[in-house]
């Protein structure tokens, strides 16, 4: 189910993307940067396909239905057309950060999204480097905002709008923002952050155009100069080029965690705990990682 104003946006997008993308690649060459490499593009390309296709199939056949019903039950609706709009940016930008915030710390959610992050490049390809089957749960964040009174189609399309400028902070050619900006939104230099492997950036830096939410919830951190980001994930994969272990390499992992031989309830946990948990301390989470390092470094000053 699509709207003629979605439609055109996405024939408007595909060109603007394609000379953002082949401008920053020509550059990258020519200033012998090489932020680009063929492998890690065509899968980038790969994954956004998958994703798209599975997005409009089930755009199609289910989710916004599921909008259309909750929207009959709203029991609030905005009559201004400007308070309307910019409430539905608000709320869906908002959205969008507890959905990432969830993806990061719950490790059967992070399996979907570990595949955005495991490129050791990043560039502007690296944003279309989708949570392949995000879509399949995605509208759920999005039933509130129906049952507040906004119209599935506006919710979709919102979340379009705000899903290019996630594309756009994919960059390191903006090193950073004027102060007021980003204080306010999220800069390239955020976004870095957030796709680093380094430990004192996991977990960071969540939201989508507002930097706003991480400063309230405590996820923000500030790109440091003395800390270079390391792009990737904590630990490399093996066979990465794999087109089905790209997708589902985590899917693997929690797979042999399950079936170690613990009680019932530690095994849910390899499900919903963070990613990193293990009920032996083998392995580690953000958050221990981070406790590890800051007594590491008092060691080290005493």
């Amino acid at each position: 189910m699509h709207s003629v104003r979605e439609t055109w946006f996405l024939l408007l997008s595909v060109p603007f993307y394609t000379i953002l993308i082949g401008t920053e690649i020509l550059l990258s060459n020519w200033q012998h940067k090489n932020f680009y490499s063929l492998k890690d593009t065509l899968q980038n390309i790969y994954l956004t396909l998958i994703n798209a296709g599975l997005d409009l199939l089930l755009r199609w056949a289910f989710y916004v239905s599921v909008l259309a019903w909750a929207g009959q039950h709203h029991f609030f609706r905005i009559e201004n057309v400007y308070l309307y709009w910019f409430a539905l940016f608000i709320l869906e930008d908002l959205t969008f950060y507890i959905e990432h915030r969830i993806d990061h710390y719950c490790r059967i959610f992070w399996a979907v999204h570990v595949t955005h992050h495991s490129s050791e490049e990043f560039n502007l390809s690296t944003g279309f480097r989708s949570s392949v089957f995000q879509p399949v749960y995605r509208f759920i964040y999005f039933i509130p905002l129906a049952l507040v009174g906004f119209d599935p189609l506006d919710i979709v399309f919102m979340y379009s709008i705000t899903q290019t400028y996630g594309i756009l902070v994919h960059t390191k050619y903006i090193h950073k923002m004027p102060r007021w900006f980003e204080t306010v939104f999220v800069s390239p230099s955020h976004h870095r952050v957030h796709h680093a492997s380094n430990v004192i950036y996991l977990d960071k830096n969540m939201g989508m155009c507002l930097i706003i939410w991480d400063k309230l919830f405590g996820s923000f951190q500030e790109e440091v100069k003395e800390e270079p980001i390391k792009y990737g994930l904590t630990k490399p994969l093996h066979n990465a080029g794999h087109p089905l272990k790209i997708i589902f390499h985590e899917w693997q992992s929690i797979g042999k965690d399950i079936r170690k031989k613990v009680p019932l309830g530690t095994r849910l946990k390899y499900l919903f705990m963070p990613p990193g948990w293990s009920h032996d301390g083998s392995t580690k989470t953000a958050k221990e990682m981070r406790e590890e390092s800051q007594k590491l470094k008092v060691k080290t000053h005493n």
